[in-house]
């Protein structure tokens, strides 16, 4: 049998443990201020070991790294994946002591129990396809991709979830199988089958829970985010319910969704649509309480006050490089923000004193008019420069 959207095998070599693609890793970030152990309590699953390990990778900072190596070493001996167990023991190398070491005993112990789990699901699958039993056979296909998520077979896992879809009878079927290959997509990176199912999901003939439908948008602005749309992530992101809470935190949680919701609505909404869809949208407002320093630099960057947005900016920037979704973003959304805090405050004015900008923009005059030149020429802004 065909599968739809086979996941292309690169991607699945590169990201075989899941969430992430195989860019080289950038500069390393200080990030001295992270609290990994409060960061990473509000994940659940493979997207907490996920983003120990880019944390890990990433932060350049020993005593950050070692922290994040030792939580996930210990979360991944309460689970089943001997590949990820032996990709963190790796990374350690010996800098945690004899109880941070390769345990190959428990390895094997797991990898006999998995051959046997293995054989045995199949087993029974066989049985019901022979027997034609169909939502007997979904529910096998549905065991083995749980038990292939659950050992990092996320390809697998991929394959098995969406061979699903011809045994569905209902429409709650169709949504949990859909939820499915989303989850592992957007651990594979994969995220067109993202949007696909999605799609797939709200197309279902009947009333979706509002929890579904929060789960839905909140991935759905992840792939938008993932394709640089962010004006379209912005949307989703805001129009994310409260339903959500932390309901879907083996993929998302609240503050990622106002952090990643406010920068895509600051970068890419014009000053209607940042008042309207984020500053009066009470259930995104309750998103951003969950992250005091975002609803400040929103709110600021509505008011004018752009020196002290931008400082918001700044402060949160070394733990958003640290973002597994958002780091090769941020450089970006920053850019276009303060592009258009610039071209925002030139809007009144035929003509702007470099000085008192630059001192509103807590920048240099000499920056500021480098700056300013590029948006002239770009036809973004039209002002003379008062030197």
């Amino acid at each position: 049998m065909d599968v739809e959207g086979e996941v292309p095998a690169a991607a699945a070599a590169a990201v075989a443990n899941g969430l992430g693609s195989a860019e080289p890793s950038p500069a390393p970030i200080a990030a001295e201020q992270l609290d990994v152990e409060a960061y990473a309590a509000q994940y659940t699953g493979r997207t907490r070991l996920g983003r120990l390990l880019f944390i890990a990778d990433r932060c350049g900072v020993e005593a950050v790294e070692l922290e994040a190596l030792r939580m996930a070493y210990d979360e991944i001996k309460r689970g089943e994946d001997t590949m990820f167990h032996r990709d963190v023991a790796l990374k350690i190398k010996d800098r945690l002591g004899p109880r941070y070491l390769l345990d190959q005993a428990w390895a094997d112990s797991v990898n006999r129990r998995a051959e046997h789990r293995k054989e045995k699901l199949e087993s029974e699958l066989n049985g019901y396809r022979t027997n034609l039993i169909k939502e007997s056979i979904r529910m096998g296909y549905n065991d083995i991709g749980d038990f292939f998520y659950a050992h990092g077979h996320l390809s697998d896992a991929f394959k098995s979830y969406i061979r699903t879809r011809d045994y569905c009878t209902t429409s709650k079927h169709i949504v949990q199988m859909c939820m499915n290959v989303i989850l592992v997509s957007i651990e594979l990176g994969q995220f067109p089958h993202v949007s696909n199912y999605v799609s797939k999901a709200e197309q279902t003939p009947h009333t979706l829970e509002p929890i579904i439908v929060a789960k839905l948008r909140a991935a759905a602005g992840l792939a938008y985010l993932a394709t640089k749309k962010y004006k379209f992530a912005a949307r989703k992101f805001v129009e994310t319910g409260p339903e959500l809470g932390s309901n879907y935190s083996e993929v998302i949680t609240p503050q990622d969704v106002a952090v990643y919701g406010a920068l895509c609505a600051l970068a890419s909404f014009d000053r209607s649509d940042l008042k309207s869809k984020v500053i009066d949208n009470i259930n995104f407002r309750n998103f951003m309480e969950l992250m005091p320093e975002v609803r400040e630099l929103v709110n600021d960057f509505y008011s004018s006050r752009y020196g002290s947005c931008l400082e918001h900016l700044e402060k949160l920037k070394p733990n958003l490089l640290l973002d597994i979704h958002l780091h090769e973003h941020v450089e970006t959304l920053y850019m276009d923000i303060r592009h258009k805090a610039i071209i925002q405050y030139t809007l009144p004015f035929i003509s702007v004193d470099l000085n008192t900008m630059a001192a509103a923009f807590k920048t240099s005059v000499s920056m500021l008019e480098k700056e300013l030149a590029a948006l002239i020429t770009e036809n973004k802004i039209q002002v003379l420069l008062d030197l």
